[in-house]
């Protein structure tokens, strides 16, 4: 691994080989820092180390420092903080990255758990989430299938083509291709005669979990991430977070980062019917004292004039899975 050490504070923390030479971004101060090739910042360690231990056995005293060639560590003049594949990474699963949510939360005394695996994109999660998000009209009713056959503790569930126009069996198709290559179900088979498809599920919790519900949360995370990175940002974000107020009231948060201004932004998913829940997460923005803009409950399928009118009714802000970013640009 190589060693990134910020130019300000002389935060140390590893980081992959490829980035070797580049400038990031300090998880702690937000200020430069450069990647070097931990080998070499050994040796220049050493080097210095040896050289003044040698002046000193000397007694030499010199008025002007002496420059020797192992200081030359160059230092670029691009800081591509957003170098890294959305899709494999585990740069946001490092607790240096993560550490100023859990400051946010110490402050108004409010303990915060985060697992590290939560934000680890180097599975295949987030590439199945981000298809079922991006085609949500046609792969989502499949998903509700999914989820409705695993409830009743069966393993097969059935999906019928018929009534289907070409363009949507072959999204559909696409889709179940996507589940068995990544190992999201354990087979597909083919009907011709009735015009189905079967897919034999995985009895595997996490894949359970995963069609239950954590695939809004993998798909808001990515396309926050990827959002970042376009705009050459990495501000601290975690999903899944277990918090405990000081009366020992228990939520967990499904996304929540600190934006530019250190401002919390938290994201809740939804799918279905979300009406019964509207008192809770009115509470809670209250408890955690988050902005209207910053509060966003982000219910898939929603109408757009619904989420808007929605937005202007009550103290919360409500989108779609296709306008989550779009608000994101705009106030936070």
């Amino acid at each position: 691994m190589a060693l990134f050490e910020c130019d300000t504070c002389h935060h140390y923390q590893e980081t992959p080989n490829e980035y070797i030479g580049q400038k990031a971004k300090c998880p702690i101060c937000r200020e430069k820092g450069t990647i070097y090739d931990t080998v070499l910042y050994v040796k220049d360690l050493t080097d210095k180390y040896l050289l003044q231990k040698k002046l000193l056995d000397k007694n030499v005293v010199d008025e002007e420092p002496i420059a020797v060639d192992s200081d030359i560590l160059e230092v670029y003049d691009v800081v591509p903080s957003n170098y890294f594949d959305v899709h494999n990474t585990d740069i946001f699963s490092n607790k240096d990255h993560y550490y100023p949510i859990l400051e946010w939360f110490r402050k108004k005394r409010i303990q915060a758990y985060i697992d590290p695996k939560m934000m680890d994109t180097t599975g295949f999660f987030d590439e199945v989430a981000i298809y079922i998000g991006d085609n949500f009209d046609i792969v989502g009713p499949i998903v509700s299938q999914i989820r409705y056959v695993q409830s009743k503790k069966y393993d097969t569930v059935k999906i019928s083509l018929s009534n289907k126009n070409p363009k949507e069996i072959k999204q559909i198709l696409a889709f179940t291709k996507e589940l068995y290559k990544f190992s999201f179900v354990a087979r597909t088979s083919s009907d011709k005669k009735n015009n189905a498809v079967y897919l034999t599920l995985q009895d595997i919790p996490i894949i359970k979990s995963f069609f239950n519900g954590l695939w809004m949360e993998w798909f808001v995370l990515i396309k926050l991430i990827a959002f970042f990175k376009e705009m050459n940002l990495t501000p601290p974000i975690a999903r899944n977070i277990n918090i405990t107020f000081p009366n020992y009231d228990k939520n967990e948060l499904d996304i929540f980062f600190l934006n530019q201004k250190d401002e919390p932004v938290y994201v809740e998913c939804k799918t279905g019917e979300f009406r019964n829940d509207l008192n809770k997460y009115f509470e809670l923005k209250k408890k955690l004292n988050i902005k209207k803009e910053n509060f966003i409950l982000c219910v898939f399928g929603l109408d757009q004039a619904q989420a808007q009118g929605l937005t202007s009714m009550y103290e919360i802000t409500l989108v779609n899975e296709a306008t989550l970013i779009d608000h994101i640009k705009s106030h936070c």
